[in-house]
């Protein structure tokens, strides 16, 4: 379970004092899919990095599970996000010299995981990449390169996945693809899922909205997710 109460990040630039978010309380429960929406500057990838444990509160309590992480050391905090978050970026974020199945261990190997082949063919093969575990990057499809950064945020078996706009840079045909396999991650193996997006049309296919505006939660919406075309 993720609990914000009363979130309030601040950076400092030289003499100025930014609020990135202002009083945030959220609370979002395991195995929930919910999509943060919001305009550039409104706070949700501020709140994003929170959830994640890459950046920590200026003021306030974040409960992961009932653990205040809040004012836990950067040791810790990689530790957690080693453990439990997974992360799929807009640029996929893969070193172009490795090949997939490479690119997808890279996790295993700074956590001294053992296994690590069997592991990132294991997660290839789930996002339906099995046969492109060879492949550099480069000889893949910006469809294919988005599920590699998906199984790299799978081989860890997280509880929480965070995706921050996993379609931006994807024709129609690759984010249909990429959000039902998202949607699947959800529903059958009952990951935690949290969207960051602006695009309307993929914040529904989730069941609950979040709206965020000058670093506040202005909406919280539930509804029947848009089934998958």
């Amino acid at each position: 379970m993720i609990e914000l109460d009363d979130v309030t990040k601040i950076y400092r630039m030289g003499e100025v004092e930014v609020g990135a978010l202002q009083g945030v309380s959220l609370r979002i429960e395991r195995g929930e899919m919910a999509a943060i929406m919001g305009p550039s500057g409104s706070g949700k990838s501020t709140m994003m990095n929170i959830i994640g444990c890459l950046d920590v509160p200026t003021s306030g309590q974040y409960r992961l599970d009932g653990q205040d992480v809040a004012r836990l050391g950067d040791d810790r905090l990689a530790e957690i996000r080693g453990r439990q978050i997974g992360f799929v970026f807009q640029t996929y974020n893969l070193l172009p010299r490795l090949t997939a199945q490479a690119n997808v261990e890279l996790p295993l190997i700074y956590g001294g995981a053992r296994d690590r082949k069997r592991r990132a063919l294991e997660a290839l093969e789930r996002v339906g990449l099995g046969d492109r575990a060879s492949h550099r990057p480069t000889e893949l499809s910006g469809g294919q390169q988005q599920r590699v950064g998906i199984a790299r945020a799978l081989v860890k078996e997280p509880r929480i996945l965070l995706a921050d706009e996993p379609t931006g840079n994807l024709d129609s045909r690759s984010s249909e693809e990429i959000l039902a396999l998202l949607e699947a991650l959800n529903r059958d193996d009952g990951l935690t899922l949290i969207i960051v997006t602006h695009e309307p049309d993929i914040a529904s296919r989730a069941g609950r909205v979040l709206s965020m505006l000058d670093g506040e939660i202005v909406g919280d919406s539930r509804h029947e997710p848009a089934r998958t075309a």
